[in-house]
C-alpha cells in the first residue's frame, strides 16, 4: 500500500474523474493497482450486461499497473496520465492486442504496431485495459457487429448505445474506465455520447494527428477523447494533439493548450441555437430538452439569437464524400471479402466506385461553399449549438432508424444529419449531457465553435456542466449496484 489513510471504495475509484485519480496517484495516497483492480472489478459486474468491452487484457494492465507503482516508488518522472486506465475503440491499432474493425474480415487481426493516437497515450503513462465495441468499420451509428454483436443502453437495455463508438460511450457511462478514444466521421463520437450521457468532442481535423497509408490529408474522419466530464476531455485530448510530421494536416499547436483553465466569463459572448436546421424532423422531446438549456446560457451572460448556417446541398456533397472514402479504403478488399461485410458497408463502398469525376468535383465544390458560409456565420456567432440527434435512442435490434416523425430516411445514415452537417463544416463540435426524458433517457447537446477553436468549444461545454451537472447521473443498472 503506498497510504494510511482509509482505504477508498472500488466503486469511488470506478467514478472518479482521471483528473483526480491522477492527483492521488502521484501523491501516493493511492495505488494503479487498486485503480486498475476497481475498474476491472467494474467490468467484472457490468460489462456483461452490455457488452461494451470485447478484447480485455486484464493481466497485462495488472502487470503494467505494478510497474507503474514502482516508478513512483523510485520517485522517477512519470507521465500526465501515468497510471490512468483507458480504453480504445476497436477501430484504433494497438500492438499485440486484438483490433478486429469489427468486421469478420479482421476477426483474428493483432496488429504489430500502435497507431498514433494510442503511441501517445502509453509515452504519457495510460494503461490500456482493452478495446470497445463498434459498428463494422464506423459505418452507422448502433453498435453491432457479426463479431461481438450488439452493445446496449445502460440507461435502457432495450435502447441503443449510437455508434459508431458505443463500445466506449457504454464503458465509461458504467465506470469501467475513466477515459476512452472514438471515432468520428458522421458523428461516431458525439452520437453515442448523447444517447449515454458522457461527452464526446469532434475535434477540428488535424488536431490528433493520423498516420493514414490511404488518404494522408484525409479531413473528414477524426479520432477524438471521450469520458465523464469536460475536464478530463481536455486532460485526455491534450496528451493526443500536437503536430507529427506523419501527418501532413496536423496543426501545429501543442497539446499542453488544453491543460489551461477552462474556466471563461461568457458574458456578451453570441450564441446561436438552431430553429430545425433546414427543415429536418426531430422528435419534439429532443428538441424541447435542449431549448430548455437556452436559460442556463443566459445565466452564463451569452446573447442568444435563433439562426442556423444555410445547410444547402450538403447532403448529397456528404454521401458523395463518405462513399469516396469508403471505396478508398476497402474497395480493393469487396471482391476478396464480400461475404464478410455488412449489406450497408457494401452498399456506401459501391456507391464510391459508381461515382464521376464530376460528382466528386461538385461535392467538393459544394463544401468550399459550406465552408465560406459557415465561416460568415461564424464571424457574428461565437458559437453555434443545437442537438446532437434528431431522436432518442430507440430499440437496440433496430440497424438504422427508416423515418423520423413520418419523414422516411433514404438511406443508412440519414437520421445523423445533425452531426455530419456539422462534421462537413469541419468545425469542432462536442456532445455534452443536457438532460433526460421522463424514461430516463439522456439528450445531448452539441457545441459547435469557430474554425480551430477546440480551446473555446471545451470552455463553453465546462461552464454548461458545471451549471447543470447532468454528468452526475448514473444509468439504473449502477445505482441498483451501489444502494
Amino acid at each position: 500500500m503506498l497510504r494510511e489513510e482509509r482505504k477508498i471504495l472500488s466503486s469511488e475509484i470506478s467514478f472518479m474523474t482521471a483528473m483526480e485519480m491522477a492527483s492521488l496517484i502521484r501523491k501516493k495516497e493511492l495505488s494503479v493497482v487498486e485503480v486498475v483492480e476497481a475498474h476491472l472489478k467494474q467490468i467484472e459486474q457490468f460489462n456483461p450486461l452490455v457488452n461494451a468491452i470485447v478484447t480485455l487484457v486484464a493481466q497485462e494492465a495488472i502487470e503494467q499497473a505494478r510497474e507503474a507503482d514502482k516508478i513512483l516508488l523510485q520517485g522517477k518522472k512519470t507521465g500526465i496520465l501515468h497510471g490512468i486506465p483507458v480504453l480504445h475503440k476497436d477501430l484504433l491499432e494497438t500492438r499485440g492486442i486484438l483490433t478486429t474493425y469489427g468486421s469478420l474480415a479482421y476477426k483474428d487481426y493483432i496488429p504489430s504496431y500502435d497507431c498514433l493516437p494510442v503511441e501517445r497515450l502509453k509515452k504519457a503513462g495510460a494503461i490500456t485495459l482493452g478495446k470497445t465495441n463498434t459498428a463494422e468499420f464506423g459505418a452507422g451509428s448502433q453498435t453491432f457487429n457479426a463479431i461481438f454483436g450488439k452493445t446496449l443502453n445502460p440507461y435502457d437495455i432495450t435502447k441503443t448505445c449510437g455508434g459508431s463508438s458505443g463500445g466506449s460511450s457504454v464503458a465509461l457511462a458504467c465506470g469501467m474506465a475513466p477515459l476512452a478514444t472514438g471515432t468520428d466521421a458522421a458523428g461516431s463520437l458525439r452520437n453515442p455520447a448523447s444517447f449515454c450521457n458522457v461527452v464526446g468532442f469532434r475535434t477540428s481535423p488535424g488536431r490528433i494527428p493520423l498516420y493514414s497509408r490511404w488518404n494522408a490529408w484525409n479531413s473528414f474522419s477524426v479520432t477524438g477523447p471521450m469520458a465523464r466530464t469536460v475536464s478530463d476531455v481536455a486532460l485526455l485530448l491534450s496528451v493526443m494533439a500536437g503536430p507529427d510530421i506523419r501527418s501532413p494536416i496536423s496543426l501545429q499547436e501543442p497539446g499542453s493548450i488544453f491543460l489551461q483553465t477552462l474556466k471563461r466569463n461568457f458574458k456578451g459572448i453570441h450564441v446561436a441555437f438552431a430553429s430545425d436546421m433546414g427543415g429536418l424532423p426531430f422528435d419534439p422531446l429532443v428538441k424541447k430538452i435542449v431549448n430548455e438549456q437556452k436559460n442556463i446560457f443566459y445565466s452564463l451572460g451569452c446573447i442568444i439569437e435563433e439562426e442556423e448556417p444555410d445547410f444547402t446541398g450538403v447532403d448529397e456533397a456528404y454521401k458523395t464524400w463518405r462513399a469516396w472514402d469508403y471505396e478508398l479504403i476497402l474497395g480493393d478488399n469487396l471482391e476478396n471479402y464480400r461475404n464478410k461485410f455488412k449489406d450497408t458497408l457494401i452498399w456506401n463502398v459501391e456507391e464510391g466506385a459508381r461515382l464521376t469525376g464530376p460528382e466528386i468535383a461538385r461535392a467538393e465544390r459544394v463544401r468550399t461553399e459550406l465552408y465560406h458560409r459557415m465561416r460568415i456565420f461564424m464571424e457574428k456567432y461565437d458559437f453555434f449549438i443545437l442537438p446532437v440527434s434528431q431522436v432518442l435512442p430507440f430499440d437496440v435490434n433496430q440497424e438504422y432508424l427508416k423515418e423520423i416523425e413520418g419523414v422516411k430516411m433514404e438511406t443508412y445514415i440519414d437520421w445523423q444529419k445533425t452531426c455530419y452537417y456539422i462534421s462537413f463544416t469541419g468545425n469542432p463540435s462536442i456532445s455534452v449531457p443536457c438532460g433526460f426524458t421522463s424514461e430516463g433517457l439522456p439528450v445531448g447537446l452539441q457545441i459547435v465553435g469557430k474554425y480551430h477553436d477546440d480551446l473555446g468549444v471545451l470552455q463553453l461545454a465546462y461552464a454548461f456542466e458545471e451549471a447543470t451537472e447532468f454528468y452526475k447521473r448514473r444509468p439504473p443498472m449502477v445505482m441498483e449496484r451501489e444502494t
